[in-house]
């Protein structure tokens, strides 16, 4: 790409950054941001100085962001003028976007719901194990044949049903996994990768607490800081009925959730997995 190039895609991102700005501003009211409606307005929405007094910033620097100046404004200064703006989640992400910033989404809290589309998506696979991962990779939804696989998860409770506690405490889920040390050090990386956003949060300390308590790979693993991006590749099983099998895995994120991933495994037919997953799948009634 030539440097003419390069300059004119920079010029035209700074136009949508500032166009979209506009579009964010017009759309409120002063009421709805806690300003006095003042004089009859000329033009719909907020006035520019509002958003620069709301968002902390001066009025002149904000009027050259809308107007797609040369100007780049720190993520702290996006994320003051997403909330004066009062962007939802997707709209946080779009302004980041546009300015060429890594998404600042604020951390979610409290309890999470997995979406109707995707339990239903989920139901469908009925030759692929899968499940829904919430922030704190906590179990939140699974079809059958993960259950044919990997147990019943409506008997776990608490943290038993969390995925990095069931592969560092629980000694069936270990004797299930033939790499057990390769797949929990993998997992255990990319649990903090995940985690890092939520650092300080009293639910994962206590978690990582009690893991250390729990677990002495965890304990000597945990320090060590290691951290990968979540991977696809392959797993092997050793199940006490359907025998050994290997899947290849992949964790898809849910757009509209933040921290949410659906995690499907796929038998492999090379080394007869498949049949050997719908012959277990036919023993415990999963059609």
């Amino acid at each position: 790409m030539t440097i003419n190039q390069n300059q004119t895609i920079l010029e035209a991102r700074r136009r949508e950054f500032g166009a979209f700005l506009r579009s964010r501003r017009e759309k409120l009211t002063p009421a709805s941001v806690g300003l006095p409606a003042g004089f009859r307005r000329r033009t719909p929405g907020l006035r520019r100085e509002e958003v620069a007094l709301l968002a902390g910033v001066g009025a002149t620097w904000y009027t050259w962001l809308e107007q797609g100046r040369d100007v780049r404004a720190s993520a702290e200064v996006l994320s003051a003028l997403a909330d004066a703006l009062r962007l939802d989640p997707a709209e946080r992400r779009h302004l980041f976007t546009l300015s060429d910033r890594p998404s600042a989404e604020v951390p979610s809290h409290g309890p999470e719901d997995v979406p109707a589309a995707l339990l239903h998506m989920l139901a469908s696979l009925k030759g692929q194990p899968a499940y829904v991962l919430g922030r704190r990779w906590d179990v939140l939804a699974w079809n059958a044949a993960a259950v044919a696989i990997f147990g019943d998860y409506s008997r776990l409770q608490g943290d038993a049903r969390n995925s990095i506690h069931r592969v560092f405490t629980d000694p069936a889920h270990r004797q299930l996994l033939v790499d057990w040390e390769i797949v929990a050090a993998n997992s255990l990386a990319m649990f903090r990768a995940d985690s890092a956003r939520y650092a300080g949060d009293p639910d994962f300390e206590r978690l990582i607490a009690a893991l250390t308590q729990a677990s002495p790979e965890f304990r000597v693993w945990w320090p060590r800081q290691d951290v990968l991006r979540p991977l696809t590749g392959h797993k092997r099983l050793r199940h006490p009925e359907g025998g050994l099998m290997t899947f290849e895995y992949t964790a898809l994120a849910v757009m509209d959730r933040v921290d949410m991933k659906l995690v499907v495994y796929t038998p492999l037919d090379e080394d007869g997995s498949s049949d050997r997953l719908e012959q277990l799948l036919g023993r415990v009634g999963v059609a």
